[in-house]
C-alpha cells in the first residue's frame, strides 16, 4: 500500500442515520421511477401518442356481453364511435342515453357505436343493467389498456372513425370529451353525410 496517498479517515455512522439515508435514497428512487412512468402526472405516452386525426385508426375488438366479437377494422364503410365508460362514472351515465338515442336514429345511415366498459367482472350485473337500455353493443374492456388507444385514464372518452377507416376525432385531444347534442352534430353528423 502506498503511503503517499491520503487515506480517508474512518468514521462511525450512527445506525439510525444510516437507515434514514438508505430510506431517503429508496424513496427518491421510487419517486423518480413513478414520475418517469407517469410523466409527472400526465397520462402515459404509450401508443396513444401516435393517434392522429386523418391517419388510420388502430383496430380494437369489442368482446360483447352476449359473447360476440366485433372488430372495428371489420366495420369499414361505417362511421364508428368507440366509447369508453364505467357504471361508477356519473358523466358517463349521463351521456350514454344521449349517445344511444343518436346511434339508434342514425344506424340506417351507417353509424355503429361500440361501448367498452371499464368496470370489473364483479360489476357485470350492473353493466348488464345499463347495457340493456342502450342501442349499441357493450363489453367489458378487461383492463385500463385499450390497445393502441392507450391507457384509459380519463372517462368518458370516445374515438370516432370515418367510413374509410381514418381517425376522425381523437378523444384525447378533446378538452370536453363528453358527448352532447351539439358535439355529435359537429363531429359525427358530417361524417354520416359522406
Amino acid at each position: 500500500m502506498r503511503s503517499d496517498i491520503p487515506q480517508a479517515p474512518l468514521t462511525h455512522e450512527d445506525p439510525a442515520s444510516s437507515t434514514l439515508t438508505a430510506r431517503r435514497a429508496w424513496l427518491r428512487a421510487v419517486l423518480a421511477l413513478s414520475l418517469a412512468a407517469g410523466g409527472l402526472g400526465r397520462p402515459l405516452a404509450t401508443h396513444a401518442a401516435t393517434l392522429a386525426v386523418g391517419h388510420p385508426a388502430p383496430p380494437l375488438v369489442l368482446h360483447t356481453l352476449d359473447g360476440r366479437s366485433i372488430n372495428s377494422a371489420d366495420l369499414f364503410g361505417k362511421v364508428v364511435i368507440l366509447t369508453f365508460w364505467a357504471t361508477w362514472c356519473e358523466p358517463c351515465r349521463d351521456e350514454l342515453p344521449l349517445l344511444s338515442a343518436y346511434a339508434a336514429r342514425n344506424a340506417d345511415r351507417g353509424l355503429q357505436v361500440l361501448g367498452f366498459s371499464l368496470d370489473g367482472a364483479d360489476e357485470l350485473s350492473t353493466v348488464r343493467e345499463v347495457a340493456a337500455g342502450l342501442s349499441f353493443p357493450v363489453g367489458l374492456l378487461g383492463s385500463a389498456w385499450a390497445g393502441d388507444y392507450g391507457r384509459m385514464w380519463r372517462i368518458p372518452v370516445s374515438f370516432t372513425i370515418g367510413r374509410t377507416g381514418l381517425l376522425a376525432d381523437n378523444g384525447w385531444d378533446d378538452k370536453y370529451p363528453v358527448w352532447t347534442s351539439e358535439r355529435l352534430q359537429r363531429v359525427v353528423t358530417p361524417l354520416l353525410r359522406q
